[in-house]
């Protein structure tokens, strides 16, 4: 019998010993959010009139998700790269953010004793989400001085017995910036059948590196992308993500979800953005110039950085990265201190936002650096 704690009944092993992911998030509004990636400047009008105009009465109504599917496909399909190949609606899966479509693949795929591959430093969800399911890790350090895809590794980790379950990687990488060739992600699929191979794509549309105009769900079922609308929309707030891949992969990850995890706001903003994408293209193509501005007063002072994709990038100031993080938000601008993560210790995540916006951060920054 396993003995009653002071604080109730002990949970499973796995979580009695799991450290749980967490983030700074409050006390952010208000401030210049240069710290998670985040649309700096809120979604299309057409997002906002269209959650004004929900009736009041549809906030007691459970969510209904007709058309939202199809709408992805629309716009997946509609989109410069397009598709090589038509997309169901049923292969593309649903949930309350992407951190909820990564819970779901490891909820669904991950058991005690199986096996994660991925690179390091990347996003700090997808470990603690191995660890609950009892999952060991092999996390592949990128190459430095550049922080290269460590290809070569990667592939004779794939290949190694026991093959891994899941191969989890974040094209871009956060926070590297890491990128990797779509057909070199399709080659590392192809070469491991038995492996869930996720790619993370919530920083694409900054890069265009997608597998999906080029993928083949059904020659490749053990492939599954990752979007979301947070990034470029700015639905963030509203959590809203999706899974795209084969059929029988997407209904395994809603067997492992609830039947109404998004809510009927972000379903409505959602649909919304999906119809406006000039907005959002627009968006993207103003922080591409804000980064390319930033990029050259870094290249001009001096300031040891690194800019590879993505909205972001690290710099490594002088000072204290800590001390100049505290700074920086006495200003009213908030970055991410990378400290305690492999390889880039001592340096700042500084997200992109407008050219206005990137001003007004080197204007600060220079001054704490100059005082």
């Amino acid at each position: 019998m396993i003995p009653c704690l002071p604080d109730g009944p002990p949970a499973r092993p796995e979580v009695e010993s799991l450290q749980a992911y967490s983030a700074p998030l409050e006390g952010r509004r208000g401030l210049l959010r240069l710290d998670f990636n985040e649309n700096t400047v809120g979604p299309s009008r057409r997002v906002v009139a269209a959650l004004r105009a929900i009736p009041a009465d549809h906030y007691a109504i459970y969510p209904e998700y007709d058309g939202l599917r199809e709408a992805v496909v629309a716009n997946l399909s509609a989109s410069p790269s397009g598709l090589a190949r038509p997309l169901a609606p049923a292969q593309v899966g649903l949930f309350n953010g992407v951190d909820a479509a990564i819970h779901a693949l490891f909820h669904a795929y991950g058991n005690r004793g199986d096996r994660l591959l991925t690179t390091s430093p990347t996003f700090g969800y997808y470990s603690p989400c191995a660890q609950m399911q009892g999952m060991e890790i092999t996390a592949i350090p990128y190459e430095l001085p550049g922080f290269a895809f460590p290809l070569e590794a990667i592939r004779q980790a794939l290949l190694a017995e026991p093959c891994p379950r899941i191969l989890l990687l974040c094209n871009p990488n956060n926070p590297t910036g890491t990128r990797l060739a779509p057909g070199q992600i399709l080659e590392l699929a192809a070469a491991a059948p038995a492996t869930l191979v996720v790619v993370d794509e919530l920083y694409e549309a900054f890069t265009g590196d997608s597998v999906l105009p080029t993928a083949d769900f059904a020659a490749m079922p053990n492939l599954l992308v990752l979007r979301s609308l947070a990034k470029t929309a700015g639905l963030a707030g509203l959590r809203i993500g999706f899974a795209i891949g084969a059929e029988a992969v997407v209904d395994r990850l809603s067997r492992v979800t609830g039947p109404y995890d998004i809510n009927s706001f972000a379903v409505t903003a959602a649909l919304a953005a999906l119809a406006d994408q000039p907005y959002t293209d627009a968006y993207v193509a103003e922080v591409l110039r804000a980064r390319h501005w930033l990029v050259s007063q870094l290249q001009q002072q001096g300031v040891r950085h690194h800019a590879a994709g993505g909205n972001y990038l690290l710099l490594w100031p002088e000072r204290p990265a800590e001390e100049v993080e505290r700074r920086l938000r006495e200003a009213g601008i908030l970055v991410r201190s990378m400290a305690g993560k492999p390889l880039i210790g001592g340096s700042l995540r500084v997200s992109l936002g407008t050219t206005a916006q990137m001003q007004q951060f080197w204007a600060a920054y220079t001054a704490i650096s100059s005082a």
